[in-house]
């Protein structure tokens, strides 16, 4: 299932607070991150044995440059990676934590290698509360992942800048995401669970295009694709290369 307009509109209708309800979702279950281990004390070196006393001169022996001891490589970090958004408006990158909502963080992984977000639109932006994506370009595409996971615990709060999976319901995570464009604590209680961050370029963010609003149709998307998107909303901003790195 997908979060359509109709469907935003009925929750907006609920909440007189003006706390927006959309298709948002991510989730998340704690891993123990391992210390690392202290670096041992090296041991002392053993003690100098005298040289023997020379009978002859003997020509000193040029002494091997001692080569250069090369920094040691830092660890991976097994628990996180980035990704960098390449798109209309410049490039953003953000940091996914697994221990935050490991279902939702190794979804995000295949899309982004099967290059699922590439070419596709920012369909929904919401001015101080969100900006959505995740119909592909190509209605293949979109199909071929229209797979629902199950939700994860929601381990982090919604904070600006959190990136979050769609949702329509419990269990019905596919492929949409949104990023928080402020401090949207209220979806916690809605099961919305972070699992990345954004970490560089929210201000590219903080520019994508938001003129078209709530516009453009998502059923539409899904059918057609970016062409429907390109003709029907030429100021869309779209993610032209989504890339681990």
């Amino acid at each position: 299932m997908k979060l359509t307009h109709s469907r935003f509109a009925s929750l907006l209708a609920l909440s007189a607070t003006g706390a927006l309800l959309c298709l948002l979702a991510t989730g998340c279950s704690s891993k123990t991150e391992t210390p690392k281990e202290a670096a041992k004390e090296a041991a002392p070196p053993p003690a100098a044995t005298p040289a023997p006393i020379a009978t002859e001169e003997k020509k000193e022996a040029p002494k091997a440059e001692a080569k250069k001891q090369e920094p040691a490589a830092k660890p991976a970090d097994a628990n996180t990676y980035k990704v960098k958004f390449t798109t209309t408006k410049g490039v953003f990158i953000v940091e996914v934590h697994r221990d935050w909502a490991p279902i939702g963080a190794e979804r995000f992984e295949q899309l982004v290698k099967d290059g699922y977000y590439d070419n596709s639109g920012f369909f929904r932006v919401v001015p101080n509360f969100v900006i959505q994506f995740g119909l592909a370009a190509d209605p293949k595409m979109t199909k071929k992942w229209d797979k629902k996971i199950k939700d994860d615990a929601v381990k982090r709060t919604n904070k600006l800048g959190y990136l979050v999976f769609a949702t329509a319901g419990p269990n019905t995570r596919t492929t949409q995401l949104f990023i928080n464009m402020r401090s949207n604590q209220f979806l916690d209680d809605q099961g919305f669970a972070p699992f990345a961050e954004v970490v560089d370029g929210m201000k590219v963010v903080e520019s994508i295009y938001s003129g078209h609003g709530e516009k453009p149709d998502q059923s539409m998307i899904e059918k057609r694709g970016t062409p429907y998107l390109k003709e029907n909303f030429p100021k869309l901003d779209f993610i032209t290369k989504a890339t681990i790195l």
